[in-house]
């Protein structure tokens, strides 16, 4: 871990300058889309001027009450945003607390703490680096330099800067003021609405791996403090206690503060040996003693994403639950509806739903009728207490997972997106604000969509689209008609379940257009568009035993790539580290990982130059190893030599080859894109005037374009023709 801290230093000095290139004024473009917003995880307000939090999609300013957004956060060492608060002294200082409060698969860790004293003008990281995730900022009323933050720690191990800090000299020094274990970090801190110096704060134990996730444990638990955090004493007196307990959420009442509400994550089972799953707990007399509150189950889901309680300024037996669905109490959380209230959009978009899975309320303490809700759709904002929401869909803060070019004038680009489903538009497209959103939907459900992976044309039929939902859920739609046809291949009988990835890889031959590939823990082919399906392959994965195997699929192949000269030799890469080939058309396959590390295969890709010259590029981002890993080999997969030299301390997750010249290849990083014109020995960052951002997938489109899928801010494009006149 101190390794980490220290490359996490380096890095993180480099950013704020960022690296200098010959390219450092390029001009990408932005093309969205924005009618479908983005996971919004943190919400600050004073008076009009909004800011928000974007999960992975930094952080933005609303100045005219969330019509338009202008990013203010675009270029420091960060662009998860888990918590933004206002000094209430002084509106000019912001704080900013980085690494996404949803602890997923794919939630990236931050760079700590970062102040601002001109309103997000300008920025300084103020500590914490290590913490990685921050969940809660809160500011002395009086005093702008004085902050507890509530950090959660590393995703996937354990580390000590975890826990509650405080400093009373605006960052300068920090206090560990409360540390459970390497295990439990601190996910919310919150002030008494009269008395700073009475604080809560919540501890979660959970433990993470790629092939399973424990959402609780004994560090779980609600804190107090009298004394402006130097000393704590856990609070239980009825509330949930042991080793099953998960994620708490925790309410006050401002109009009535010895009235707390605390939603709690139990796992613990009742008679019948059904898990609790969410309670709501209620203390009046100021979190000495609580009974539970609600008389009938919660008609939503909570869980490690999902627990927050909200409690009206103006009443204390008012009482919202953010979680899967919005709930509503009017009788002290005794029973609970289901808010939907009429929806608008602020850009056309034919959800008429609140999206699903709400992670931030903020509820007006002057007026309880003005309320923001951040979810994995965007932002929505109510004037009437939740009775009607216009959903303010106008960032572009998709988080793209894939992309997929097609050959139509002008070309379109197809993405697959976290929690906003399948979609496609032209490469002509832009997100200026008197610009029309040119983007369409694959699919939508009334709620918005859910996680869409890799999606692309049938290159036979322009008229057919593949799409695919979590673990290989993979379709075939008809977009004349608006038939979707399920299509993803099943176990036969007698056989092993299939262990299909989160993001389960799927491909279109190149060589014959109604051929499909896909990857479980074997290889699949499809001759007839998916209707049916052959396993090609043996288990091509280790067949991790009992030490890695959990609740999420894991020993699953994450990418396959056929060759560009003949359809008989095929490589796929597996998330426990291995790269196999087969060179007779599936019949027999050969492990050619050879020296390559134990690390998740993010891609491997067969050039287009060279029948023999292939790519692998591997990340460690679930082992909070943040090298690059690069691979080339010139032989089928015999030998390899690292390309890596030169590139940043982050993960790489896609590499691409130029079509028209063999040497110039692509990488998209866990921060960035870059590009190598002597095929790997050297890179340079193509960052130009892009935000901060991961880059999840990249193509290079016939007509010279490079586009970009950012798991965060949407698609971009450049042209590479201002690009190849620096490099000639």
């Amino acid at each position: 871990m101190r390794m980490y801290a220290a490359l996490l230093v380096i890095f993180a000095t480099a950013c704020a300058g960022v690296e200098r290139s010959r390219f450092d004024d390029l001009q990408w473009r932005a093309i969205g889309p924005r009618l479908c917003g983005g996971r919004i995880e943190a919400i600050a307000v004073h008076g009009e001027r909004i800011y928000v939090g974007a999960g992975s999609g930094n952080l933005w300013c609303s100045e005219d009450d969330g019509h338009t957004w202008t990013p203010i956060f675009d270029h420091e060492s960060s662009f998860a945003i888990g918590a933004v608060a206002v000094a209430p002294s002084d509106p000019d200082v912001l704080w900013v607390g980085t690494g996404e409060v949803l602890m997923a698969r794919s939630s990236y860790a931050g760079t700590g703490v970062f102040r601002s004293n001109d309103a997000g003008t300008t920025w300084r990281n103020v500590g914490l680096a290590d913490s990685f995730h921050i969940g809660r900022i809160v500011v002395h009323p009086d005093d702008a330099d004085v902050a507890w933050v509530a950090a959660i720690g590393h995703n996937y191990t354990h580390n000590e800067q975890r826990g509650v800090f405080h400093t009373r000299d605006g960052g300068v020094n920090w206090q560990h003021v409360l540390a459970v274990s390497p295990r439990a970090g601190a996910i919310d801190v919150v002030m008494h609405p009269t008395d700073p110096e009475t604080l809560f704060a919540v501890t979660w134990e959970r433990d993470r791996k790629a092939w399973n996730n424990i959402e609780y444990g004994p560090g779980s638990g609600l804190h107090m403090s009298t004394d402006g955090g130097s000393s704590w004493r856990q609070l239980a007196g009825g509330l949930p206690t042991g080793d099953l307990v998960g994620r708490i959420g925790l309410g006050i009442a401002r109009s009535h503060p010895q009235t707390m509400y605390a939603i709690v994550d139990n796992h613990n089972r009742d008679p019948a040996g059904k898990r609790l799953g969410g309670m709501l707990f209620r203390s009046d007399d100021g979190g000495n003693s609580w009974r539970q509150a609600n008389t009938e189950p919660l008609a939503t889901r909570i869980g490690y994403d999902l627990c927050e309680v909200v409690v009206a300024p103006d009443d204390p037996e008012e009482v919202w639950i953010p979680g899967h669905y919005l709930l509503h109490s009017i009788d002290g959380g005794k029973t609970f509806e289901r808010v939907s209230g009429e929806v608008r959009n602020l850009l056309p978009n034919p959800a008429q739903q609140l999206h699903l899975d709400h992670h931030e309320l903020w509820q007006d303490p002057a007026n309880g009728d003005r309320m923001l809700l951040g979810t994995d759709g965007g932002m929505y904002a109510s004037r009437d207490r939740g009775t009607s929401w216009l959903r303010l869909n106008s960032m572009p803060i998709a988080e793209v997972y894939a992309l997929t070019l097609d050959d139509a004038e002008p070309y379109n680009i197809f993405i697959g997106t976290q929690d906003n489903a399948a979609l496609y538009g032209p490469a002509t497209g832009s997100i200026a604000a008197d610009a029309p959103e040119t983007w369409k939907y694959v699919y939508q459900d009334r709620w918005g969509g859910g996680d869409s992976y890799f999606t692309f044309p049938d290159p036979g039929d322009g008229n057919t689209v593949y799409y695919e939902h979590q673990f290989g859920d993979l379709r075939r739609k008809d977009m004349r008609t608006g038939k979707a046809t399920s299509i993803a291949p099943q176990a036969e009988r007698n056989e092993a379940a299939l262990r299909r990835n989160w993001m389960t890889p799927v491909l279109a031959s190149r060589h014959a257009h109604n051929t499909l590939l896909y990857g479980t823990q074997r290889l699949y082919r499809s001759p007839d568009r998916g209707d049916s399906w052959q396993a090609i392959s043996p288990d091509l994965t280790t067949n991790p035993g009992s030490e890695r195997r959990g609740n999420v699929p894991f020993g699953t192949i994450t990418s396959i790539s056929e060759c560009h000269f003949e359809p008989t030799t095929i490589y796929v890469g597996t998330d426990d580290g291995l790269v196999q080939r087969s060179q007779d058309d599936g019949t027999t396959w050969t492990n050619v990982t050879g020296p390559l590390p134990q690390k998740w295969v993010s891609r491997v890709i067969t050039s287009r130059h060279d029948r023999a010259r292939v790519f692998v590029t591997m990340t460690g981002y679930r082992d909070d190893d943040f090298q690059p890993y690069a691979y080339r080999s010139e032989d089928h997969g015999a030998t390899w030599r690292s390309i890596a030299a030169g590139l940043p301390q982050e993960s790489v997750n896609v590499i691409r080859e130029d079509p028209h010249n063999a040497d110039t290849l692509y990488v998209g990083t866990d921060r960035g894109v870059h590009a190598s014109f002597d095929g790997g020995s050297t890179w340079h960052s193509l960052r130009g005037d892009l935000p901060t951002t991961p880059v999840h997938d990249l193509a290079v489109h016939a007509s010279g374009d490079l586009v970009i899928g950012t798991h965060g801010r949407g698609v971009f494009v450049l042209p590479l023709d201002a690009l190849q006149a620096r490099v000639r």
